[in-house]
Formats: C-alpha cells, sequence, structure tokens
C-alpha cells in the first residue's frame, strides 16, 4: 500500500466537493485573522526587523510583505510573512492536532495569489484543503511526534502549504505528487524554540513557508521524488519513530479541519488560555496581594516548556502557564499589553508568576484533546478559591462572536499602526467575493 498516494486521493476528494458557505465563510475569517496577526506581529519585531533589512538587504520585488510596507521578491516576502505570521503566537491552530494552521498556509499563497493574479475565493478554497491536509497529517502523528521533540506547525505545516499552493496554481495530479514528495524531504520544526528565552519560534513558519515555495519550483522544475515519501523510511517513520501510523481520515469527524481551529483571544500559547480565563473569572473573589499560592492543574501536554516561573522576556512570558496566570488575575485580560517587554518586567507580575505552580492532573490529561481543560486553585489567608475551564474562549466549542472577533481584528491593526481607513478597506476587499490578492495586500 502506498501511503503517500493513499493520503493524497483523500485531500484530493476534500478538494473535489463542494464546500459549504459556513466553511468558506470561516476560512475568510481566518484569512483577515491572519493579515491583522501578521501585522501586529511586524509591528512587534520592529527593532529586529530594522536589523534584518540593515544586514540582509533584501531584493525589491513585486510582492507585499505583510506589515512592512515593502514590496520584495518572492521568497524574501514568503519568508518575512510566515516569521511576523507567528511572531506573537497569536495565530490559529488546533489542539487536537497540536499545530498552528493558517501562518504557513497564507504566508505563502498571498504572494504566490499576487504573482498569478488570483481571487481571494481562490485563495480561500485553497487555504481549506491546506489546512486538511496539515490536520489530518499532525493529528494522525500526535502526541508522539511533539513528546519526540518536533513542532508539527513547521513539519504538518510544509506539508499543508505545498499542497494548498498547488491546488491554487492548478497543478496538474503529477506536479502535485512531485511537490508534496519535495517538501516530504524538506519538512522539519525544532520545539526546543520554546526553551530557555528562545526567539526563533517564528522561524518555524517562515522557514516552513519558504521550503514549501521551494518544494513547488522543484516540482515544476520536473523534479521527481520518491514514490511513497511518507511510507518505508519516509516521512512518517522519520517524524514518530514507527513504521505502523495510522493516516487518520479527513474531514475527521464529519467536520472540516478548518472548522476545528481556534481563534486566540489571549496572546500566548494556546496551552495557558484554559488558566488564564479561569484566572480571570477569579479576579472578583481574590485580589493578587492576598494571593499565597496558585495551583494550575492541566493536561500534562500542557505543563513540559510551559511551567517555568523565571521569565527573561516577552517571549518566555507567552509560553509561560504561571505568568499568563498571573496576568489575568491582576490585569483581567491577556492581551498584547500585557505581554510587552515593559510589562514582563514589572515586579508585581513577576511575583505573583513565582506562586504559580502546574501540575499534570490523570484525569485532566485523560480528556484531551475533546477538553482542553485547567483547574486553577487561589489559596489565600481566607480560603481557597477554584475555577475550572474546560473550553475556553475562541474555541470551535465556545467562538468569538462577530463583534468580539472584529473588536479583535480592529486592536490588532491599532496595535500595528494601520490606519483605521486602511484596515476597514482591508476588511471590506476579504468579504468581497471579486477582490483579488492584491487588493487586500497592497496597503498593508
Amino acid at each position: 500500500m502506498n501511503r503517500s498516494i493513499e493520503f493524497l486521493n483523500a485531500v484530493d476528494g476534500v478538494w473535489k466537493k463542494e464546500m459549504p458557505l459556513k466553511v468558506i465563510e470561516r476560512a475568510r475569517q481566518s484569512l483577515l485573522d491572519y493579515l491583522a496577526v501578521t501585522c501586529a506581529g511586524t509591528a512587534f519585531q520592529k527593532e529586529k526587523l530594522d536589523k534584518y533589512f540593515a544586514f540582509a538587504q533584501p531584493e525589491e520585488g513585486k510582492f507585499r510583505a505583510i506589515g512592512t510596507g515593502k514590496d520584495l521578491a518572492l521568497k524574501e516576502a514568503v519568508f518575512l510573512n510566515g516569521l511576523n505570521g507567528h511572531a506573537l503566537d497569536f495565530d490559529d491552530g488546533t489542539n487536537s492536532g497540536i499545530i498552528h494552521l493558517g501562518s504557513p498556509i497564507f504566508s505563502l499563497l498571498l504572494p504566490l495569489a499576487q504573482r498569478h493574479g488570483k481571487t481571494v475565493e481562490e485563495v480561500l478554497k485553497a487555504a481549506i484543503v491546506g489546512y486538511e491536509a496539515s490536520y489530518t497529517m499532525a493529528v494522525s502523528i500526535q502526541p508522539g511526534h511533539k513528546a519526540m521533540g518536533y513542532h508539527a506547525t513547521g513539519t504538518c505545516g510544509t506539508l499543508g502549504a505545498t499542497i494548498a499552493a498547488s491546488y491554487m496554481l492548478g497543478f496538474t495530479e503529477e506536479e502535485r505528487f512531485q511537490a508534496f514528495a519535495c517538501c516530504c524531504v524538506a519538512a522539519s520544526g525544532m520545539l526546543k524554540v520554546l526553551d530557555d528565552g528562545s526567539e526563533l519560534k517564528p522561524y518555524n513558519v517562515a522557514k516552513t513557508s519558504l521550503l514549501s515555495l521551494t518544494a513547488l519550483q522543484l516540482a515544476k522544475a520536473g523534479f521527481k521524488g520518491h514514490a511513497d515519501p511518507l511510507g518505508g523510511r519516509g516521512f512518517l517513520k522519520m517524524m514518530t519513530g514507527k513504521e505502523d501510523v495510522e493516516l487518520k481520515p479527513v474531514m475527521l469527524n464529519g467536520t472540516y479541519a478548518i472548522m476545528k481551529s481556534y481563534t486566540k483571544p489571549y496572546a500566548s500559547c494556546r496551552y495557558t488560555h484554559p488558566a488564564v480565563e479561569a484566572a480571570i473569572r477569579l479576579r472578583d473573589k481574590v485580589k493578587p496581594c492576598d494571593v499565597e499560592e496558585i495551583e494550575v492543574r492541566t493536561y500534562d501536554l500542557a505543563v513540559s516548556g510551559h511551567d517555568h516561573t523565571d521569565i527573561p522576556g516577552s517571549y518566555s512570558a507567552k509560553m509561560s502557564i504561571p505568568y499568563s496566570t498571573a496576568a489575568g488575575l491582576i490585569y483581567g485580560k491577556a492581551g498584547l499589553a500585557e505581554f510587552a517587554e515593559k510589562t514582563v518586567r514589572d515586579d508585581e507580575i513577576l511575583d505573583l508568576t513565582k506562586k504559580v505552580k502546574v501540575f499534570a492532573d490523570k484525569d485532566l490529561s485523560a480528556v484531551f484533546p475533546g477538553v482542553q481543560a485547567a483547574v486553577v486553585t487561589i489559596k489565600t489567608k481566607e480560603g481557597s478559591f477554584t475555577e475550572r475551564v474546560d473550553f475556553p474562549k475562541g474555541e470551535p466549542e465556545n467562538p468569538l462572536t462577530d463583534a468580539e472577533f472584529k473588536s479583535r481584528y480592529d486592536d490588532l491593526m491599532c496595535y500595528a499602526g494601520v490606519e483605521s481607513a486602511v484596515s476597514e478597506k482591508v476588511f471590506e476587499n476579504v468579504c468581497k467575493k471579486d477582490s483579488k490578492a492584491e487588493d487586500i495586500v497592497s496597503g498593508l
């Protein structure tokens, strides 16, 4: 049995199905979210990006590096879109696949759509298929893949972005297969980038999008890969250490992958969100100054790499359940301002962070990923106060309202310094069915 043909035939079936309107509209929201997050990520990394431009002197071109106001060569635009799209760790994803879905895919699709004059609707349909491919592969190899130290956004994201673009560009079946074979060779992503104050997590997305582009270029040039890049000693064994990996069906449990994705209301790693929300709910019962200890119990996959209380900077704060929980209790929110470099050096929040202890709970671990729960218990001299959150805001089971989504979009664009008239025009163009990709990125 050829595992690769099995997988690609299943994905092709998704492409050939008529996609429901609600799925297309979710993809439209995902694109809007990506644009806002990427613009904000560009502002967040401005000092480093200025140094990058000064040293790299990237070649000018016709393709917008979103949020920079610069038109660059295709490869530079794809790379920087990925780097900025994941800079804030505020982009969409799924808990069950343990993967960020949209940032690698849209970072590649938009510059290519500019080059080839594609419409927003063509981008959305391709993205839906890319989400399906990335998610299906991720959910098939997780959680063992993560336990081995891999970042699925980099590994499985490469497959999804390549497949999405190959459909959008009208590749033949043979070209799509060879592009897939190329990206299986290239796929990589290291979770070590979360540790010890590293700031390279966005680099996983940047190179994912760029590797996907080169896979497409090699396939179009006629380079041939292995007849089954997934099977044997190929991708599946490399990424899991096993040969008997069961490939999950596409549209798992009868729903599209993009409908399983979350939109983050809090500017931190998704593993932190149940505890953040629980802390926010406890604010009317507990004052931060009265806290003696905070205990967070959650599922085991959320603990490792996310239980640190030493916070050297913003990236570390975003990955820390203790810091994020403290932010929720002190500020009643956990947005961009709460993870700014100035805030993460504040003594009040750092002192409270030290009082937070995180534990893996076997019962909560047993129900993950069906339930993404945390139980927060705050101990004071007056007694203990407990709150449990099963589905934090932004999950498919507890989605943002349209008003909440628009407010989030506006806040991100404002943070990025995008003029409100431009921001509104982008929003309108994404929602117009006859818009082209050029129409939505040219002002950013």
